[in-house]
């Protein structure tokens, strides 16, 4: 099996005292909502449409950051048009599979929960109280709420603030599908966790760091279904 190092390492995981995750695509499908508005924002900007499987092997830094390496000069005027696109469609999500459950298990076992996303911090605050899980989590932070996005520290520096959590004391797992959610978990010395999509590892993440992680740290932990997910966080 391609990954069986890396779902070995996550079933070695220490169990947490607090879990940092993702949001798109980690806890909510929103892919095909992000297609949708980046296609369009391509044809409205005389670009080409992406279609999913580049929108998936391209998304995952900031609008803030991304943006401007595709449509240059006129980012923001894009970057305008995706967010009324998206905001307009974005209220019919739906949380991935298990992964509700998986969240009242970690709130019953009293792992304290968090959201870290590059998506602006004001939508994905509606997101999470759209699919009601506002209350599962301490805090919910997203693009623009921090000096910088991910894979900086300073948003988890943010979401952390006041619940008592110590990034270099206590045993935090930041779980997502994404090179940035990866290096962002590095960057705080934490342990990164992948959520393979379909049961494989997104393509943003290079081969050599999910296999090595970074300075030889050793494989990255993946699991690929949340029923094993929460039944390894509270071993």
């Amino acid at each position: 099996m391609k990954y069986q190092e890396n779902i070995k390492a996550f079933k070695n995981l220490k169990k947490p005292k607090a879990i940092i995750f993702d949001w798109d695509n980690t806890l909510a499908n929103t892919w095909p909502l992000i297609t949708k508005s980046i296609d369009e924002t391509m044809v409205y900007m005389g670009k080409e449409p992406w279609g999913e499987e580049k929108v998936k092997g391209s998304v995952h830094k900031s609008m803030r950051e991304s943006f401007p390496e595709i449509f240059g000069d006129d980012w923001e005027k894009a970057g305008e048009f995706y967010r009324n696109k998206y905001r307009s469609i974005h209220l019919g999500i739906e949380l991935i599979d298990g992964a509700r459950e998986s969240i009242d298990k970690i709130e019953s076992a009293g792992i304290i929960q968090f959201v870290v996303s590059n998506k602006v911090g004001t939508t994905l605050r509606k997101e999470v109280k759209e699919v009601g899980v506002q209350d599962k989590f301490f805090s919910c932070i997203g693009a623009s709420d921090a000096e910088f996005d991910k894979p900086a520290q300073n948003p988890v520096d943010l979401a952390l603030m006041g619940s008592g959590i110590d990034l270099e004391k206590d045993e935090i797992w930041f779980v997502g599908d994404t090179l940035t959610d990866v290096e962002c978990a590095f960057n705080c010395g934490i342990t990164p966790v992948i959520y393979g999509d379909e049961g494989f590892v997104s393509s943003t993440i290079p081969e050599k760091i999910y296999q090595e992680g970074r300075n030889g740290s050793g494989p990255v932990a993946c699991f690929f279904d949340y029923g094993s997910f929460s039944n390894q966080a509270f071993r």
